[in-house]
C-alpha cells in the first residue's frame, strides 16, 4: 500500500512507528526491510546513489581525513569526493585488485566496478584497519553479499539493478553492525537526505522480481559477452561473468566505437543501466581519458539474446 502521508496522529498522545515522513514512512521501512534481509543487514534508502554517498562519508568522516578510492569506480564517486574536499576531506585513488593505502581512514572498492568490470581483492581490504564501504550495484545481493566478505557497509544505486525498470531514483547503504545504522539514520532524519513514499514504492514491486530479473541478464549477457570475443570488430570484452553490465572496446578508435552506439535499433543509446530494457553508450564522453576512448557500455535487458546479438552485430557492422 503507497500511503503520501507526512504526518500521522499520535497514539495516546505518543508518536507512534510514523508520526513525520522525515523520519520515517511505511512504504520506505518495507523497501528497507526487504533489502535489509538480501544483503544480511541494515538498511537505510536515499533519494539516489549519490545522495546515499554524501550521507555515508559525512556519517563517516570529518575534516582531515582520507578516503582510498578504488580507481577504476564510478567516476562520479571520485567527482564527490573531490568536491567535498573544499570541507577538508582527502581523496587517494588504488588499484582495488591491489592493497590499500595504510593512511587511509575509509576503503572505498565497487565489486564490479563499472564500467571497467574489475573485481576488489576483499581480503586486502577487509584486513585494513578503516572502515570499508562496498558499492554492489552492478553485482545486487543475487550474486554478491559484501558484509560477508568483510565490508562494514554495501551502497546501492538502487536506481540501476534493484530498481530495474528506469523509473525510481533511489539510494540505499546496508549497515554490518546496528550502531552505525542508527548513527546513519540520526543524519539522514537531520539532513532531510530522505526518499519519497513512491520511489519506495516501487522499489518494493522490483525487489520482488530482482532474482528472476538477474539471473536472465546474466544469462544474456554471458552468452553476448562469447560471442562478442569472436567478433573482429571487438579488441576486448569485459564481464566479470555476473550481472548484466559488460563492456567491450570496438576496433578503430573513438569514432568507430560511436557508430556503434547511434547505430542499434532495439537497443536505445542512453546512460544509466540495471534496467529491463538494454541500453548502451560510449563512455569517453562522460570519462575521457580514464576509460578508453572506443570503450562501449552494454546493459543488458530482457529481450531475447538472438535479438540483442542481431541489434549489437550491425551496429559492429556499421
Amino acid at each position: 500500500m503507497l500511503d503520501r502521508s507526512t504526518i500521522w496522529p499520535y497514539q495516546d498522545g505518543e508518536p507512534g512507528e510514523f508520526y513525520y515522513q522525515r523520519y520515517a514512512h511505511p512504504a520506505g521501512v518495507e523497501a528497507e526491510r526487504m533489502l535489509g534481509e538480501l544483503e544480511g543487514g541494515h538498511a537505510l534508502l536515499f533519494p539516489s546513489g549519490s545522495a546515499a554517498t554524501t550521507a555515508l562519508l559525512l556519517m563517516l568522516l570529518e575534516p582531515g581525513k582520507t578516503v582510498a578510492l578504488a580507481d577504476d569506480a564510478y567516476y562520479g564517486t571520485s567527482v564527490l569526493v573531490r568536491l567535498l574536499e573544499r570541507w577538508g576531506l582527502r581523496l587517494v585513488e588504488f588499484a582495488q585488485t591491489g592493497v590499500p593505502p595504510q593512511d587511509a581512514d575509509l576503503v572505498w572498492v565497487e565489486a564490479p566496478s563499472n564500467p571497467l568490470l574489475t573485481m576488489p581483492d576483499f581480503e586486502a581490504a577487509a584486513a585494513h584497519p578503516a572502515p570499508v564501504v562496498c558499492d554492489s550495484t552492478a553485482a545486487t545481493p543475487v550474486y554478491l553479499r559484501p558484509l560477508e566478505r568483510g565490508a562494514d557497509f554495501v551502497l546501492h544505486s538502487a536506481t540501476k539493478f534493484l530498481g530495474g525498470h528506469h523509473d525510481v531514483l533511489l539510494g540505499a547503504v546496508v549497515s554490518k553492525q546496528r550502531e552505525d545504522h542508527e548513527r546513519l539514520l540520526e543524519l539522514r532524519s537531520r539532513t532531510g537526505i530522505v526518499a519519497a513514499p513512491d520511489a519506495a514504492w516501487l522499489l518494493n514491486r522490483s525487489l520482488k522480481t530482482l532474482s528472476v530479473r538477474v539471473e536472465r541478464q546474466t544469462a544474456t549477457a554471458t552468452e553476448l559477452a562469447r560471442r562478442l570475443e569472436g567478433h573482429p570488430a571487438v579488441e576486448r570484452v569485459r564481464y566479470p561473468g555476473f550481472g548484466g553490465l559488460m563492456s567491450f572496446d570496438v576496433t578503430g578508435g573513438a569514432d568507430a566505437a560511436r557508430r556503434v552506439e547511434t547505430s542499434t535499433k532495439l537497443i536505445k543509446n542512453a546512460t544509466s543501466l540495471g534496467g529491463v530494457e538494454s541500453v548502451l553508450e560510449t563512455r569517453g564522453r562522460w570519462e575521457p581519458g580514464r576509460v578508453p576512448e572506443n570503450l562501449v557500455r552494454l546493459s543488458v535487458g530482457l529481450e531475447d539474446v538472438d535479438t540483442l546479438w542481431e541489434d549489437v552485430e550491425q551496429g559492429l557492422d556499421a
